[in-house]
């Protein structure tokens, strides 16, 4: 087993082996411009983005023509909101979303709200999950869009997406989801869960950064999106700019790889992650999960350590690769948000660590990590006065 063990796997992934031998020739060989089809190249860049395309939708089960590349699920989450408010702004001027979606989506909606839109941060229960009848006593005759993620990006929870779908068609607004976390990890079907738009990254799901999707409606309804970009008039005019064809073919192949090994992968990954708890919980006392038991990602694992700082934690096992749930500033060490709207205490939410297992991790790793938090917590708790005093 070598070092380090990378268990972040909601931060990014590597790039598989399959998907990085599929993009090699478009970076020296074949490397025409998808917009230029007026030649060999041209049309060769033209037919694999196309068929890329169609991987991408097969994965989420929508035609290819609704899918438009992007950089990422930031650009797609700032496309979505941004475009729908303008595109719709003579329909209404609201938008709902929840208090536990990524900055991406939390960011883009104070912009609007700049902007004379009016935003709806739905709260969370104890367990992470949004309240599909919260959804609705949230709408109104104003109502536009409502954003709620598929699944979290720090707790893994996946919210009653196709609950809230029904909802938004019932009521006639416009339905976007970040499905950043979910893409590659649980079956999507944008038409059985109701969703008009979908955020994707392609480096979530073992593809390369810097290359994404965003799923937009085209019939029942068809949705309208204003470009935030002007220029040469690319994916339908919603997001001009030259296409980044070796990461477009990249992203096709993961999404490929994904759909075919989902099932496995994920059985595989819901182990590993159990395991990993059983170590912990069976080795340690004051260590609590955070997010819903069961209806969570397989490879997710958020874990309140009480009575240590999640920073020293992380410090104190540089050879392991993982997050902690505080997302602190030099100067300033602020609790996560996510956590706090579950209603942890800040103490206890300073002291989360969050395991993303993926693709590449071993049995012998989950073992050994499993082991070392347990000796290292154990080790800085005698530290610790407060836990001495929690524990006479």
């Amino acid at each position: 087993m070598k070092t380090p063990i990378f268990m972040d796997h909601h931060s990014t992934t590597p790039v598989d082996p399959r998907v990085l031998t599929a993009m090699m020739p478009f970076f020296t060989e074949k490397f025409g411009n998808a917009a230029s089809r007026n030649h060999s190249f041209g049309r060769e860049a033209e037919q694999v983005v196309a068929q890329a395309r169609g991987q991408i939708a097969h994965l989420i089960h929508c035609d290819l023509k609704e899918i438009i590349i992007t950089s990422g699920a930031t650009e797609s989450n700032n496309i979505a909101l941004k475009g729908i408010a303008e595109a719709y702004r003579d329909k209404g001027n609201h938008v709902i979303t929840a208090v536990t979606e990524h900055k991406a989506i939390l960011d883009t909606a104070l912009r609007l709200e700049k902007q004379g839109m009016r935003v709806t941060y739905l709260p969370v229960h104890s367990d992470g999950l949004v309240d599909p009848g919260a959804v609705l006593a949230a709408i109104t005759d104003q109502t536009i869009l409502i954003s709620i993620m598929i699944a979290n990006n720090e707790i893994g929870v996946i919210h009653p997406i196709a609950q809230i779908g029904k909802i938004a068609k019932e009521k006639g607004v416009l339905f976007h989801t970040d499905a950043a976390q979910a893409a590659g990890k649980i079956p999507i079907d944008v038409n059985a869960m109701g969703i008009d738009l979908m955020s994707l990254s392609a480096h979530k799901m073992y593809g390369p950064k810097g290359v994404g999707a965003l799923y937009v409606r085209k019939k029942n309804p068809r949705v309208r999106v204003a470009p935030l970009i002007d220029g040469g008039g690319q994916e339908g005019g919603i997001r001009s700019g030259t296409l980044n064809v070796p990461g477009i073919v990249g992203f096709g192949k993961a999404c490929e790889i994904a759909e075919e090994e989902m099932e496995q992968e994920g059985a595989r990954l819901a182990r590993f992650r159990n395991r990993l708890q059983e170590i912990i919980w069976n080795g340690l006392d004051e260590v609590y999960l955070n997010g819903h038991p069961t209806e969570r990602l397989p490879h997710n694992l958020n874990i309140s350590f009480a009575y240590v700082e999640g920073e020293s934690l992380l410090m104190a096992m540089n050879e392991v690769a993982l997050s902690s749930g505080s997302a602190c500033t030099t100067a300033t060490p602020t609790p996560s948000y996510v956590l706090r709207a579950l209603g942890i205490e800040s103490d206890l939410a300073h002291s989360s660590i969050r395991f993303g297992l993926g693709r590449f991790n071993t049995e012998e790793e989950v073992e050994y990590v499993g082991r070392r938090v347990v000796e290292t917590v154990k080790r800085l708790r005698l530290m610790s006065p407060l836990y001495e005093m929690f524990s006479v």
